[in-house]
């Protein structure tokens, strides 16, 4: 490749302020939801892994499921709101 004067740009272009503190909300707001995202699929995976367990029994034995099942709800409404 031949080298032509003013075809190197350096991959930058200039921007406004307004534009750049735009870009860094979307930003930051996607590292947000990720961040929820990935709490939510933490949260998720143990109820889905126990439930998987024991695949050829019919029942499943959950005592204490209401305040089980109660306190998962505040998790999960807290990693939502959070």
């Amino acid at each position: 490749m031949i080298f032509e004067e003013g075809s190197f740009d350096f991959g930058f272009t200039a921007v406004h302020e307004l534009e750049l503190e735009s870009v860094q909300a979307a930003a930051n707001s996607n590292a947000v939801a990720q961040n929820k995202l990935e709490k939510m699929y933490k949260a998720i995976l143990p109820l889905l892994d126990n439930l998987k367990k024991n695949p050829e029994k019919d029942y499943i034995f959950w005592p204490q499921r209401m305040d089980k099942i109660e306190k998962f709800e505040r998790m999960i409404e807290e990693i939502y709101n959070g």
